[in-house]
């Protein structure tokens, strides 16, 4: 993908547009403590002369991917080569399965209540599991997009579609 701007542009745009800090920090639970400081900035990460990695500078609702990528100058543009990823391993599979995972071990405190829970609380509970699953799942899509949409659009770059 190439960008509109010249290197020095670029660099100038990351600078003026990002938060330095630590991305392992941003992404914790303890960025909570953060809440209270500058958010002017859209974008929190850090970067280097050929490569940057950078996430979303919120702390309210953080973007739970990483926007790592490199740039050089190829004749007169800006070549820019990025990736949208998931901070680790570890939170890929805690997205997918603390779902189903504790679906079950709620599903199975019911079952097995000496008390015997009515067919209403199952119901209930199953359909706003899955609703709230659902949702969750749709918004960190929605997040993902708009941390790519942001990026393309603060640093002109355009996407080159080969056939």
């Amino acid at each position: 993908m190439t960008s509109k701007l010249s290197l020095s542009e670029f660099r100038n745009r990351i600078k003026e547009n990002l938060d330095i800090g630590s991305l392992k920090l941003k992404l914790s639970p303890l960025s909570v403590f953060t809440m209270f400081g500058e958010t002017s900035k859209p974008f929190y990460g850090n970067y280097d002369e050929t490569s940057f990695r950078l996430t979303a500078n919120s702390t309210i609702t953080p973007t739970f991917y990483i926007l790592k990528g490199k740039y050089k100058k190829v004749n007169a543009t800006v070549t820019v080569n990025y990736n949208i990823v998931s901070p680790s391993k570890f939170h890929k599979i805690w997205i997918k399965f603390f779902p189903i995972l504790a679906c079950i071990a709620v599903n199975s405190v019911f079952f097995f209540d000496s008390t015997k829970a009515p067919i209403e609380v199952y119901v209930v509970f199953n359909s706003f599991w899955i609703v709230s699953s659902l949702f969750s799942v749709w918004y960190n899509k929605r997040k993902k997009r708009k941390l790519e949409e942001k990026f393309l659009e603060l640093f002109e770059i355009t996407k080159e579609y080969s056939e």
